[in-house]
């Protein structure tokens, strides 16, 4: 399964977000990466470099890859609604962030790794394929042989349900995806309009 390995702290640091969870670096160190530092006089970014950024930021939050972002994209810029809304409202959709917003896994590289593990279940069926997308009223859950997994344990452990359009219970370690969220629902600090607006060009 393709996916980014690199460095997690430069890309924080470079877009100047946690996007990976807390982050001591990015604490130290609240500047771009580069040879100077915050001595380097950086020149002011074009409206294409900002829309660019802000694509390059949803695509590291949720571990997706170009092509399978392009993908969602022209999926979002077909279906009715406001296309920028619908992209985030598709990527929520994804499986391998609901078992992350359940809190079955402590982060989207965790939770992916759990799919594609086949550990966890829709509707009582394996699923393995991280970019399934999960329709209203599915039931999201940990596969039974997997339900002593120490990483799932110990993630479940400090779970709290915040999300509005999830259900989740800590006993069967089942969830349901209740809906699809609204913006406003949805915590992620990005700009989806300037997305919308650089694959408009």
């Amino acid at each position: 399964m393709a996916r980014y390995t690199g460095p997690k702290s430069k890309i924080a640091r470079k877009f100047k977000e946690p996007i990976f969870g807390p982050d001591k670096a990015l604490e130290k160190k609240n500047y771009p990466p580069g040879q100077h530092g915050l001595a380097k006089k950086r020149a002011k970014q074009s409206e294409y470099a900002i829309q660019l950024m802000e694509k390059q930021k949803a695509k590291y939050t949720y571990g997706i890859l170009e092509r399978q972002f392009a993908k969602i994209f022209d999926k979002a810029a077909r279906s009715h609604g406001i296309t920028g809304e619908v992209l985030l409202q598709l990527i929520e959709s994804r499986i391998d962030n609901v078992v992350y917003r359940l809190g079955i896994a402590p982060s989207r590289r965790a939770a992916r790794q759990l799919v594609s593990h086949a550990h966890i279940t829709v509707n009582g069926s394996v699923v393995n394929v991280p970019s399934y997308t999960l329709k209203p009223g599915d039931v999201v859950g940990v596969r039974e042989k997997s339900q002593s997994l120490e990483a799932i344990v110990n993630s479940l452990a400090g779970q709290v349900n915040k999300y509005p359009w999830l259900d989740f219970d800590k006993n069967t370690m089942s969830g349901k995806f209740i809906s699809r969220p609204e913006r406003s629902q949805i915590p992620e600090n990005i700009k989806e309009q300037l997305i919308v607006e650089l694959y408009s060009k």
